[in-house]
């Protein structure tokens, strides 16, 4: 596949040459795409694809994985994202299309690190789960030879001379009529698991497996061929960079794997800031417009730090308060936050010098030591950025807090014994502490402050997949305000409605130039915001 900053050439397929390249909704993606497309498709796909996995995420921790309302909310996603997962869908070329790039875009970004790896395999995982579940039992056959899988759906006569053993040694078959289930012969080796747990019928080196249960087998078969693509094994291709050219091929020669090839994919200078940052991108609003400069007065700041604040701006401006004093992690956190929410540069002024006052320090070095660099983050200075502020997966995966430091998110920086006793000093219930807990023990920590989101706000469901600390700040205004916005009509919402292509390619690059101006913050010397 090859990259070129003009418009992609479109191939000219007649319709039976589509339906062969992605006959299924689903597939195990194990050829690389080798067409040309342009540096903006290639955001475009990108982009979506994190979309896609980020809901896979939400949804599953807020909803039962396979329940009815999870798979109509998938399906809705899916289908609002436009990727591919019915089999029935007329033209569904593009959509697949879509899915098979989209997914190798990301398996560059997410090879970095063992937890980039973790997560990226699980959703997907959870993504090819709820593909095969609405698979019609006349296409699974055809799926599973085409994904080179040796699973045989075995014949009528050879099931009823089975059905005894297969149903005494099948729990899933209990109260089903065995007339009407699919059932697979496949090699020992690969029902392991079944096997282990004395839920499969074995006989001369082969498992009798039901339908019900064969989808277990294609996650783990799934499961380790992406581990293996990812981590360093033969099959997945090589990333050539050809800077001369002004290209980036990606040949389907099946000899390096996506780790291996990254240091190759990121010398190139387009691509390189992109998969450096998608893998915690932000993809939603970036909270920079101004249009709400005002509308906070700094003695409304005490009232809201508790009723609207998410707990790390929270936590921010309790020490502050306490201390007089943040070291440059917490200001640069806590500072462009409150802009985001509508401080101008004259009330940050204010904000600031009153509280290291406060702290014993001596105005006159406070305005030659931190105003200029409040004047910066305002787009005031150097080179007049308006800088944005900081996103949830900005705050999680860069920059941890160390001694002292106030930063961070308190669900994955905390001490777990230490979060319970400042959740329990919010007045929240036993209850609501160990679902939030649990869900920090699993990682979820976007999906934790929502769940604090909806216990500070006594609401069931925030209605809302939460993604940055200006945006909870926003939702519990409107709660609180009996639904109405103190957002001006110029903010849209975090997830807008599907556009037409001109608009995306718009949408695709704001989201980029949001991802690359934090990383000209840090290169333009903001690590000195509020310096000490």
């Amino acid at each position: 596949m090859q990259f070129f900053g003009e418009k992609r050439r479109k191939l000219r397929l007649a319709g039976d040459q589509r339906s062969a390249c992605y006959p299924h909704s689903l597939q195990f993606y194990l050829q690389p795409p080798s067409e040309n497309i342009s540096l903006i498709e290639f955001e475009n796909l990108a982009i979506d694809r994190v979309k896609l996995l980020k809901s896979i995420e939400n949804l599953g921790v807020s909803y039962m994985k396979g329940s009815e309302e999870y798979q109509s909310k998938l399906e809705a996603e899916i289908r609002k994202l436009k990727f591919s997962y019915r089999e029935n869908l007329e033209d569904e070329y593009e959509p697949r299309r879509k899915d098979h790039i989209s997914h190798f875009i990301l398996r560059l970004a997410y090879c970095q690190s063992e937890d980039l790896r973790r997560w990226f395999i699980q959703q997907e995982l959870d993504l090819l789960r709820f593909r095969f579940s609405i698979l019609s039992k006349d296409n699974i056959q055809n799926f599973l030879k085409d994904s080179h899988l040796q699973f045989e759906a075995i014949s009528d006569e050879e099931k009823n001379l089975k059905e005894q053993e297969i149903t005494a040694s099948s729990p899933s078959l209990t109260g089903t009529q065995m007339g009407s289930e699919s059932i697979y012969k496949i090699p020992f080796a690969d029902a392991l698991d079944l096997f282990r747990g004395r839920k499969v019928y074995l006989e001369d080196g082969f498992a009798y497996v039901p339908l019900k249960d064969i989808v277990a087998i294609i996650q783990n078969e799934f499961r380790a061929r992406l581990s293996k693509a990812l981590a360093g094994a033969p099959g997945l291709g090589k990333v050539l960079g050809d800077l001369n050219r002004g290209s980036c091929s990606w040949r389907d020669d099946q000899d390096k794997l996506t780790a291996r090839s990254l240091p190759t994919v990121q010398s190139d200078e387009r691509l390189q800031p992109l998969l450096n940052h998608l893998s915690h991108s932000y993809t939603g609003q970036d909270y920079s417009t101004q249009g709400n400069a005002g509308k906070i007065s700094l003695d409304q700041i005490d009232s809201l730090s508790t009723k609207s604040f998410p707990p790390c701006m929270r936590q921010l401006h309790k020490a502050l308060r306490e201390n007089h004093h943040l070291r440059h992690g917490g200001r640069m956190q806590y500072g462009l936050f409150l802009k985001g929410i509508g401080l101008t540069l004259e009330q940050a002024l204010q904000f600031w010098k009153q509280e290291f006052i406060k702290g014993k320090m001596n105005p006159d070095k406070f305005d030659k030591g931190y105003s200029y660099n409040i004047r910066h983050s305002f787009g005031k200075e150097g080179k007049r950025t308006d800088y944005t502020p900081f996103s949830c997966l900005k705050i999680i995966l860069t920059n941890p807090p160390s001694q002292g430091d106030y930063h961070g998110c308190p669900f994955r920086h905390s001490d777990p014994e230490l979060l319970k006793q400042k959740l329990q000093s919010y007045k929240f219930s036993p209850g609501g502490i160990n679902q939030i807990l649990d869900l920090v023990k699993g990682t979820h920590y976007q999906v934790a402050c929502q769940k604090y989101f909806e216990m500070i706000h006594n609401v069931d469901d925030c209605g809302f997949s939460l993604n940055h600390p200006n945006q909870f700040f926003f939702e519990s205004q409107r709660v609180l305000n009996g639904g109405k916005d103190i957002k001006k009509e110029s903010i849209q919402s975090e997830t807008p409605q599907p556009k037409p292509s001109t608009q995306k390619t718009k949408d695709a690059s704001s989201a980029l130039a949001s991802l690359n101006s934090s990383l000209e913050m840090d290169l333009e010397g903001l690590a000195d915001y509020f310096s000490e």
